[in-house]
């Protein structure tokens, strides 16, 4: 069994208790470590890794959410306990859509579940903590520095998530916890933030107000239950505000329809496009997974129109199995 390395948040980023009007201890025994191994002929194991680490947060008896990416096509999960303990988990399902993912320990957690706060009462300037495994030494004590829309270049899209810091180190599946004691969100990225011309390490939550309405589904059926969205199998980017496509899937819609790394997006069904976000919104409304996608792109400064029949993003992957 791999081990995970050992580490520690500097001291003087730790949180300490007194300055916390909940069980600062008791509220971070609930992260867990998340080890995760896939197998190699996974679609997402050239992206992604075969061998994925980082956190998860418990939140009802035996279930560990988490950030989906550490989870998508696990065929082995382990949750690594405080006291040593390791504990099989089976992947119960991941949602695209928010970026969850959801594991169902195998084994007895005896761990406190974390209550799900409220996102949408965060304000910019609040305290927060950012929860890795291994309590306040793997913990960062940080503040909501923004609250916005955030595009991703996997066709991701949040319209609201969250931003914190100072950044946490191991940001995957950490646990946004707010003054209450309660979970407001699940760490997802690290990224760098340009202010007075210093650049500054910062995370990005996804929100626990998008959980609920689907936590059912995905306990039940591994995914929510709502159309699949039209997906591409492209990487792109907003540059100056065009839709440059960073790279394309090898065996998605986009490679077999011939788009390739460096073309513009400029139009989608004869809309034009205007920024990554907005190129999202018109893909997702262009029709059901399975959709016809028309697109004029700009290839070596000339413009021409690619048809790209969109998937379903789940029909590539491989499906959780109980162990």
């Amino acid at each position: 069994m791999t081990v995970l390395t050992e580490w520690r948040v500097p001291p003087a980023n730790q949180p300490r208790a007194s300055n916390y009007g909940f069980d600062l201890d008791r509220t971070l025994a609930s992260i867990v470590g998340l080890h995760a191994i896939i197998p190699p002929d996974a679609f997402s194991a050239e992206t992604l890794g075969t061998e994925r680490a980082g956190n998860g947060v418990v939140i009802d008896d035996g279930l560990v959410l988490t950030i989906g990416y550490l989870v998508t096509e696990a065929e082995s999960v382990w949750l690594h306990l405080n006291d040593g303990r390791v504990i099989e988990g089976h992947v119960l399902g991941f949602d695209f859509a928010t970026g969850f993912g959801l594991v169902q320990a195998l084994g007895r957690l005896d761990l406190p579940p974390l209550p799900l706060g409220s996102s949408a009462a965060t304000k910019i300037g609040d305290q927060v903590v950012l929860g890795g495994a291994g309590g306040r030494t793997r913990s960062v004590a940080s503040q909501i520095i923004a609250k916005q829309e955030f595009a991703g270049y996997w066709e991701y899209l949040l319209e609201e998530a969250i931003f914190i810091a100072p950044a946490h180190p191991s940001w995957g599946g950490a646990a946004l916890i707010g003054a209450d004691g309660k979970l407001l969100g699940i760490g997802s990225l690290r990224l760098q933030m340009v202010s007075n011309g210093t650049i500054a390490d910062i995370n990005m939550a996804v929100p626990i107000d998008l959980l609920p309405p689907i936590l059912d589904d995905l306990v039940k059926r591994g995914r929510a239950q709502r159309p699949p969205r039209p997906w591409l199998g492209i990487f792109p980017a907003e540059n100056d505000g065009d839709v440059v496509v960073m790279n394309v899937s090898s065996t998605g819609p986009a490679a077999e329809a011939g788009l390739q790394r460096g073309d513009i997006i400029s139009d989608i069904r004869d809309e034009e496009v205007s920024g990554l976000a907005d190129f999202y919104r018109k893909l997702w409304s262009s029709g059901p997974a399975g959709a016809e996608v028309p697109l004029r792109i700009v290839r070596d400064g000339r413009e021409t129109w690619v048809r790209i029949k969109s998937a379903d993003r789940n029909s590539f992957l491989h499906r959780p199995r109980l162990q």
